[in-house]
């Protein structure tokens, strides 16, 4: 929450701790009344015309000072807050009429208006102090003013009335000073934890706003990012010059290395990088130093002409490189130490920008191998199947033209319905082949379907063997286990020449079990082998084993020169392929 200060200006900055402030005024308030009280009963040189007046009004003050510092303290979200204004100018006058009622311009009471001016500090930064010192010096003056030329008081000393004019607008530029300090670092924490978030889906390397923030929250004119990523053999570049960002790219051996090798790692900035023998002031292990030499690659300071830099190294998993601060002016130890948290910030943000990029990039390969082995296992194979028909179809058209005809059909029919799966297959990646449904009768539907097919285009005989799956658990592997028993079917047909195949599927401890055995002549190798074995020694169909793999189940396969026995396990809650 923010309030307007009198000067029209967000109280609040960019950040402000007003109920902290106000908690901490109402205490210092608490004090300074009940010590001004103990003073005037001490003092034994307050006027006795006005002492009954200044301990009344010192004691009601205190009253006062207790009431709001209940309130400040109890409330949890102060209403005092709102109402700082108010109390600031309750202050004021409070402390004039008591200054009043002392010694005048020369009394020790001319101390309260520094607690005034730390007040107004604390709740306006540096406008708040100088208003403040404004009304204070009125007050002061008129006081004096009236004191030496109305009542002609003996005891006005003009001498110190004129050191105290002068101490207060010292104490009023000191504290100001330090309130504009305070609220600038405010507004670099408050830029900084507005760094900009990375968007969903954004993959451009550096975004220009990070380059943006970085330049405004170290107040530079100018920004040079470079970096290398670990995958790439080039040399990127982006800059920020005035609101203009440009990024490009450079072969490595241009600027190689970009900053010498001993300063590869270590933040550094240098008021002048082109004098004969450059100061460098590092942040390095065990504490700040001094160095001497010129760090950055000629070539790279030549083409930016840089002259005051703040260089800042960028360390990643993904990427290395350098954040280059240039021209700032009066550079000190503090922007080395912020610098180093903007150069963190700018890394973080291009280390999760790669990481995206990367991700999707492994995401469209692993698309790309899931569509060509999806393609392999379905509308390919029955292509194949086709081709091999139509060769028959050729051999029957002189002797047998009617079972040709009947075969041409069957083949029409068979590119028909790959034409259907493969429009499916274009609009979803995960199609409804094979009129799959839901449960253990979508698979059911599925396997049959597929098996009449297959028995059509390779003139095979398959026995199917199926089990009643009691729960929705086939939903997900309907799809891949239809494909795991086609690319079955098909190389038992294709490749080892066998004429019957059965197909039994059912759940075996918690697993969904697909046996296919064939009586062809087996595999090129003979004997039993878990999944672990065929991995280890690259046996067995590659294109099958991935397929169930990717969906974390287990291939085993017994292979002898009567026919091969194929067992797949495949978990009931499968992960996404």
């Amino acid at each position: 929450m923010t309030e307007a200060g009198p000067t029209g200006r967000s109280a609040g900055g960019s950040y402000a701790p007003r109920i902290g402030a106000e908690r901490l005024i109402a205490a210092s308030r608490v004090l300074l009344a009940a010590f001004s009280l103990v003073a005037l009963s001490a003092d034994p040189y307050i006027p006795a015309t006005h002492a009954q007046e200044a301990s009344i009004l010192a004691l009601g003050y205190l009253v006062y000072a207790l009431v709001v510092a209940s309130v400040v303290w109890l409330a949890h979200e102060p209403p005092l807050v709102r109402l700082g204004f108010l109390t600031h100018l309750i202050d004021l006058t409070l402390f004039s009429i008591l200054w009043y009622l002392t010694e005048g311009p020369t009394g020790p009471f001319f101390m309260y208006f520094t607690f005034a001016l730390v007040a107004a500090t604390l709740r306006w930064q540096w406008p708040g102090t100088m208003w403040t010192a404004a009304a204070s010096l009125i007050a002061f003056n008129g006081i004096g003013l009236y004191a030496s030329e109305v009542l002609n008081d003996p005891a006005f000393d003009e001498n110190r009335f004129i050191i105290r004019n002068v101490y207060l607008a010292v104490m009023a530029a000191l504290v100001g000073y330090l309130g504009a300090y305070e609220e600038r670092r405010r507004r670099q924490m408050s830029e900084l934890a507005a760094w900009p978030r990375a968007a969903a889906g954004d993959t451009c390397v550096p975004r220009p706003e990070l380059l943006e923030s970085a330049a405004r929250i170290l107040a530079a004119p100018r920004v040079l990012l470079t970096w290398e990523e670990s995958d790439e053999p080039w040399l990127h570049l982006a800059s920020w010059d005035g609101g203009r960002v440009r990024s490009w790219r450079e072969a490595p051996e241009t600027f190689q290395p970009p900053v010498a090798e001993p300063m590869t790692d270590v933040p550094f900035l240098s008021k002048d990088v082109t004098a004969p023998s450059p100061v460098l002031r590092c942040h390095a292990s065990p504490g700040p130093r001094r160095r001497h030499g010129s760090p950055i690659h000629p070539a790279l300071q030549s083409r930016f002409d840089m002259r005051a830099v703040l260089c800042l190294p960028l360390l990643g998993e993904c990427m290395q490189g350098h954040l280059f601060v240039l021209d700032k002016q009066r550079m000190t130890w503090d922007d080395l130490l912020l610098g180093e948290v903007v150069a963190h910030e700018v890394a973080s943000s291009m280390e999760q920008s790669l990481l995206s990029r990367r991700l999707r990039q492994a995401a469209v390969t692993e698309e790309r191998i899931r569509l060509s082995r999806d393609l392999h296992d379905g509308v390919l194979q029955s292509l194949t199947g086709a081709a091999l028909q139509l060769e028959a179809v050729h051999r029957l058209l002189e002797n047998q033209p009617g079972e040709a005809r009947d075969r041409l059909a069957a083949i029409q029919r068979l590119v028909a319905e790959e034409q259907r799966d493969l429009r499916y297959f274009i609009r979803d990646s995960r199609m409804t082949r094979l009129g799959l449904g839901e449960g253990s009768a979508g698979l059911h539907v599925g396997l049959r379907r597929l098996t009449q097919r297959l028995e059509t285009i390779w003139g095979l005989r398959v026995a199917l063997q199926l089990e009643r799956l009691d729960d929705r658990a086939s939903d997900a592997l309907a799809y891949d286990v239809c494909l795991i028993v086609h690319e079955a079917l098909v190389n038992a047909a294709r490749h080892a020449a066998a004429s019957e195949v059965g197909v039994a599927v059912g759940t075996m401890n918690g697993h969904l079990r697909v046996v296919v055995t064939d009586n062809g002549h087996g595999f090129p190798f003979q004997g039993d082998y878990d999944h672990e074995a065929l991995t280890t020694l690259h046996l067995g169909p590659v294109m099958l084993k991935k397929r169930v793999e990717s969906i974390g189940g287990t291939l085993a396969i017994r292979s002898t020169p009567a026919g091969a026995r194929l067992e797949v396990l495949l978990p009931r809650n499968p992960r996404e392929s």
